[in-house]
């Protein structure tokens, strides 16, 4: 069994918060997800049938594009997705597995916490001196604590799959 599906299948066993944390990012992330394709449609059409391309098509684009991946982020955690590589790990013995799958669970959960906290620091900095974008004037600090927060919830995904990867009866 690999560690994608120890860890799915911790995740699919989990509690219904779970599965509601899946439903209410994969809501938000399509929402963001149709924003960012209509904007597009209509910057094409407005700038090369029109000659009118939508203001700021650009810098919405860039917020669209980062809000959707830190989304996304928690739910790959959720499903044990991230990427793997198991040149060394697939010839350790069994037994070795769940101390394996709770470090490297550890270890990515202290990743993303800090990760978390710079964005938090750095939203902090930039609301500080007011940033915005160029064109829009659109402040970027609630952008990043926004990533922050989906950062901090990745971490703490993460380690709760690491512990019950710890705590899980190996078949």
């Amino acid at each position: 069994m690999s560690e994608a599906d120890l860890l799915s299948e911790n995740a699919s066993a989990a509690s219904p918060l779970a599965r509601g944390l899946r439903i209410v990012l994969s809501t938000i992330a399509g929402a963001l997800l149709m924003a960012l394709m209509g904007l597009t449609v209509v910057d094409v059409i407005g700038r090369y049938l029109l000659n009118a391309p939508v203001k700021g098509a650009a810098e919405l684009s860039e917020l669209l594009l980062v809000s959707l991946v830190y989304l996304g982020l928690p739910a790959v955690c959720l499903d044990g997705g991230h990427v793997t590589v198991d040149l060394v790990t697939k010839s350790l013995p069994r037994r070795s597995e769940r101390a394996r799958l709770f470090v490297t669970g550890l270890v990515s959960s202290g990743v993303l916490g800090i990760i978390a906290w710079r964005l938090y620091a750095y939203g902090v900095q930039v609301g500080g001196y007011n940033l915005v974008t160029n064109s829009l004037r659109l402040p970027v600090a609630p952008v990043v604590w926004f990533c922050a927060v989906l950062a901090g919830i990745s971490a703490l995904v993460t380690f709760a799959l690491a512990l019950a990867a710890l705590f899980k009866r190996m078949k």
